[in-house]
């Protein structure tokens, strides 16, 4: 079947919640909230990181990575949440669909490869000290960084032709709240194995690689903390690894438990649930990661102050 020759919605039907949606004006406040944590929290991360030149350091700049990121996922999503929520609107063009769909898949896998980099900063922080500020120069941090991004726009672009290729045949209510890859996918009237195969394949190689991969650097890291002679060093470093660590569960067990339900739990997890977590997946990460690492990083939160212009009862 050509790439043109299909039968496209001119737009698609957001439901919400399934099961909810007398609840959606309920909703909408805590929401907003959350949103509202979300992008403030991340633009002190980025503002503190950028006027601070005590913070110009290999695990800041990392840090503002994932900021940055957590930002332009709460900002693809934000839009037509609260639409859906607030104002009832829960028309979305086809081609607009698609480019949310795009964006929060690309951030969302550009999210996991920035934890990947953390996770080896921290290694050779606490692995190879000595060597810390020689492997990790600025341009290995841009190289990293631009790396991340660039993986995950190419990985991500296909999906766009995948569900630019299917039919919908009319097909244009979608139990969602956002557009994300399966939920467009499963309102087109052909086979759908080729976008199955290709997002378990990318989920499997790419997300699930890096939780790998992050794990494994882990265990060398607790390897060599419990090896510090010092009990005071050993505290110090583990305080440390515990703010990536949090962001880490924080991010991963909504997104495998999305992932996983999508594909394997149709039938047994009820939609209004499945729908609720996907909301947590996209919202969650980006409003605990500010306060995670404001919360534990004294160097970020001695700097809070300056940047609110306000003064900070001392903890």
């Amino acid at each position: 079947m050509g790439l043109f020759n299909v039968t496209r919605p001119a737009s698609f039907l957001l439901t919400g919640i399934p099961g909810l949606e007398s609840s959606h004006a309920w909703l909408a406040g805590p929401l907003c909230v959350l949103y509202a944590v979300a992008l403030g929290g991340n633009t002190v991360i980025l503002q503190a990181v950028r006027v601070e030149p005590s913070l110009h350091e290999p695990m800041y700049y990392f840090l503002s990575m994932l900021s940055f990121s957590d930002l332009a996922m709460s900002m693809a999503t934000l839009p037509t949440v609260l639409r859906t929520f607030c104002l009832n609107a829960r028309s979305i063009p086809f081609d607009a669909c698609l480019i949310q769909m795009f964006l929060i898949h690309s951030f969302s896998m550009m999210e996991s490869g920035i934890l990947l980099a953390m996770s080896f900063d921290r290694y050779v922080a606490i692995c190879d000290p000595l060597h810390y500020a020689t492997v990790l120069t600025n341009e290995v941090i841009a190289g990293m960084g631009m790396a991340v991004a660039a993986r995950s726009f190419i990985i991500v672009s296909p999906f766009i032709f995948l569900l630019k290729r299917l039919p919908y045949c009319g097909h244009h209510v979608m139990a969602h709240t956002y557009c994300e890859h399966m939920g467009i996918a499963r309102l087109a009237c052909a086979n759908i194995t080729v976008n199955v195969v290709y997002g378990l394949t990318v989920a499997l190689l790419a997300v699930g690689l890096d939780a790998i991969l992050i794990a494994i650097s882990y265990g060398f890291i607790l390897h060599a903390v419990f090896r510090l002679p010092s009990q005071d060093a050993r505290h110090k470093a583990l305080s440390t690894c515990g703010s990536h660590l949090g962001v880490i569960l924080v991010f991963y067990i909504p997104a495998f438990f999305s992932f996983l339900t999508h594909r394997f739990g149709q039938h047994r997890v009820p939609k209004n649930v499945h729908i609720f977590l996907a909301n947590l997946y996209v919202l969650v990460p980006p409003v605990l990661n500010p306060i995670i690492y404001g919360a534990r990083t004294k160097a970020i939160r001695s700097r809070l102050p300056k940047l609110l212009h306000v003064r900070m009862v001392s903890v």
